[in-house]
């Protein structure tokens, strides 16, 4: 059991990690890309990047989360473990493979941006040869980390050498796109450990069709909330007006990847738990996750509102103003996901409850495109960034109403106020100290978010959250 905690939180560290230098790597890159680029240059990246996404999740059907999830259950039995890898990759390689032709002839007629469509198109590549869910499901954490981070690297140093001007847009994009291909290629040597060469005959690969295209219908409805909104704003408003929601977006995407970096670790766990009967485990697995999504939840979402306008002037630069009313409106989404991510992919997924999770995510993704008109011609990006959250808040309220029955959930959100209390407490001191000082730079905002960090701690430390308390205390006794 210990060895099993260990691994958990060794994964949870290595993912954490991961995400924390992700975090970094926009601070590092979007000032400089949208100061060289500019509004309309990193409009067109948007726009173009959200067509080709949704060719990319036509081409993966649900194989990510599926394959994942089906590696978890079998990882036990090897010689099926390896047929199950040979089987999903080969799917993947035809349902991608006529993606791909749809996307091309979709370019020949596209008139514009042929160029900058062309590029994109490598991702559809990185997607076929992506085979980072089987580590997933293995739980091997480590090797995905290492490979990504060192690619990733790479394409920093590329990005600031070769992007110089506003016509290097197409070789920005080259290099976004470029990297995935070779970060999913590095993975591939690590397969010879778990995989063998199979027995073609043996193959059952039509036998997973039908499961896959029933994780597809809630990865359609959250591409609605990634793509859907940057291609209304490009088609209805401008490219413009797509890259300011993509900058906000890119910010808070950010900042989910550290809060759910949970989920993708504890999906596996979770399922293979399940698998094995254990179903308190689960349920106290759930509670532990919801506590620790929470705790850094809500003080990012406090923190990012109250910090908003001065980040948006020192970050992104003259043009992007605009961004920061969206930074304040899609910080509540945080925490939104935050709780859906529990309740559904460390939850309802990996106990196999598929058609509530589908349902949350398509009555979501319904709402979304049904406020989006509307609210689009009335507030512009504005518009598309309420409709955004109105629609998250669906998804999670459906969500918590479907598994109220099945856990405790009275129990699980029975300290929230605490954090959500100290998370107030912090936003409105971070307000005041912006407010008071009346220049604009980084250490001002470094000054603003470290003095909400103390903020925050002490809040914390006086309301006493006992659920957290108990889980650092646990914690200490498993590493000593």
């Amino acid at each position: 059991m210990r060895w099993i905690v260990t691994k958990v939180v060794k994964n949870l560290l290595w993912n954490m990690g991961y995400q924390v230098f992700i975090l970094l790597l926009p601070i590092i890159t979007i000032p400089y890309v949208s100061r060289v680029l500019g509004p309309t240059g990193v409009g067109i990246n948007a726009f173009t990047n959200s067509i080709v996404q949704y060719f990319v999740l036509f081409g993966t059907l649900g194989l990510t989360m599926y394959g994942n999830r089906e590696v978890a259950y079998q990882r036990d039995n090897p010689e099926r473990l390896s047929s199950l890898f040979w089987e999903l990759t080969l799917l993947r390689f035809v349902t991608t493979g006529i993606a791909t032709l749809f996307y091309l002839g979709f370019i020949v007629f596209s008139g514009r941006y042929q160029t900058f469509y062309l590029v994109q198109g490598l991702l559809l590549i990185a997607t076929a040869i992506d085979v980072s869910w089987f580590f997933q499901g293995l739980e091997e954490f480590r090797i995905t980390v290492l490979r990504n981070t060192l690619v990733k690297i790479f394409s920093l140093i590329l990005i600031f050498v070769l992007v110089r001007t506003k016509d290097d847009l197409w070789l920005y994009i080259l290099i976004l796109t470029g990297s995935q291909v070779l970060g999913n290629l590095t993975l591939v040597p690590y397969l010879k450990r778990y995989v063998a060469f199979p027995h073609w005959s043996d193959l059952k690969i039509i036998n997973h069709l039908r499961p896959t295209i029933e994780m597809f219908v809630p990865q359609i409805a959250t591409q609605v909330y990634l793509q859907v909104n940057k291609t209304m704003l490009g088609a209805l408003v401008g490219v413009q007006a797509s890259g300011f929601y993509d900058n906000s977006d890119k910010i808070v995407k950010i900042l989910l990847a550290v809060v759910t970096a949970t989920g993708t670790v504890l999906l596996p766990h979770t399922a293979h738990s399940f698998a094995q009967g254990k179903h308190e485990e689960v349920e106290e697995s759930l509670n532990k996750s919801m506590h620790f999504i929470l705790v850094i939840a809500f003080p990012m979402t406090a923190g990012l509102a109250g910090i908003a306008p001065i980040f948006t002037q020192i970050f992104f630069g003259k043009g992007f103003e605009p961004v920061s009313s969206l930074l304040i409106i899609e910080s509540i989404v945080i925490v939104l996901i935050g709780i859906s991510n529990a309740t559904g992919v460390q939850y309802l997924l990996p106990t196999n409850q598929l058609t509530p999770f589908t349902t949350s995510v398509v009555l979501g993704a319904v709402s979304n495109m049904v406020l989006n008109v509307p609210f689009i011609i009335l507030w512009k990006s504005n518009g598309a960034m309420i409709a955004t959250v109105l629609s998250e808040v669906l998804v999670t309220a459906y969500q918590l109403f479907k598994v109220k029955n099945q856990i405790h959930l009275k129990l699980i959100f029975q300290e929230v106020w605490k954090y959500f209390l100290a998370a107030l407490i912090m936003g409105i001191g971070v307000h005041i100290f912006i407010s008071v000082l009346s220049f604009s730079s980084i250490v001002a905002l470094l000054g603003a978010t470290m003095y909400g960090v103390l903020i925050y701690v002490i809040a914390l430390l006086m309301l006493r959250p006992r659920v957290l308390g108990k889980m650092f205390l646990s914690f200490r006794k498993q590493h000593h």
